[in-house]
């Protein structure tokens, strides 16, 4: 169950809520990051694919307590905000959020009338991360890690009138591109606005998995998921440079880099401090309406 590296106890005492734990990515982080010590709450739509998980963790570390279940569907901001709220009513602290799910290769819109890769991968997080930031603030020193993709390499810049619209791709994959040059934007907005570590206590990462065979994938139409599939690394790959985010002391006085195979790395050139402060900006105007 432990990892092999990891320090004994190293989150012994710190909660974590890691989206989309019920698969994938996300469930390889949540155990990962619950062997390390940490009570991790799994922010999923179902319940009942949370709970194998949820007493798969248990079992591993032998802690009743190790795990818990959090609604949430990040294609509503409805739900975001209940699920924020939910979280809260337990009382504890938050010294991880692990903005995790995602979607890829759909076509849709959202409950509030966005493009669903957008809405999903983006927009349900800003608002998650902006209700819990208190809680992070007053649980310093605090992580937040985004799961972003080098996909986002392959979008020009962000279309503001598009995604309010349905995915008008086939595969939906140009989409996901925009979606995941929005999370590394996010992040560098959010370390701009927090400031240095020393003094908000809270950092930012945004990581690139790998091409990783998970859910993620699940609709992507056949035969190109199929064949995508074969090219693709373990969910316990794809967790590594979330979990070194999330728990490596090394970066407790650094915020709002890109990294990849847990190492810093140079994002897109088209993710500037002028396009994320504008993203922000229209974000928050459109998780108040």
């Amino acid at each position: 169950m432990r990892p092999k590296g990891a320090i004994v106890g190293e989150l012994d005492g710190k909660t974590v809520l890691v989206t989309g734990a019920n698969s994938g990515i996300g469930r390889q982080t949540a155990l990962e990051l619950a062997g390390r010590g940490a009570r991790v709450h799994l922010a999923c739509r179902s319940e009942s694919k949370a709970v194998p998980v949820i007493e798969e963790i248990r079992s591993a570390t032998g802690r009743a307590m190790a795990a818990a279940f959090c609604p949430l569907d990040l294609s509503s901001l409805a739900s975001v905000r209940s699920g924020a709220e939910f979280f809260r009513q337990t009382g504890e602290p938050l010294h991880v959020l692990v903005n995790n799910a995602g979607v890829a290769g759909q076509r849709g819109i959202t409950a509030d009338g966005f493009e669903l890769a957008f809405g999903v991968n983006h927009l349900g997080h800003f608002l998650l991360t902006a209700l819990l930031l208190d809680d992070l603030r007053a649980s310093a020193p605090a992580r937040v890690v985004t799961v972003a993709s080098d996909a986002h390499f392959q979008a020009r810049g962000v279309d503001f009138d598009a995604v309010h619209r349905s995915t008008p791709g086939f595969t939906g994959l140009r989409e996901y591109a925009v979606s995941k040059l929005c999370n590394v934007l996010f992040t560098q907005e959010l370390a701009r606005r927090l400031g240095a570590p020393e003094v908000s206590g809270v950092t930012t990462y945004a990581v690139h998995p790998g091409v990783i065979a998970s859910d993620i994938w699940r609709r992507i139409p056949w035969p190109v998921g199929q064949v995508a599939k074969l090219f693709m690394g373990s969910p316990e790959s794809g967790a590594r440079t979330s979990v070194f985010c999330a728990s490596a002391p090394e970066l407790a006085t650094s915020t709002g880099g890109y990294y990849v195979a847990a190492a810093p790395r140079d994002p897109s050139p088209r993710a500037t401090p002028e396009l994320a402060a504008e993203l922000w900006r229209r974000s928050e105007e459109w998780v108040a309406a």
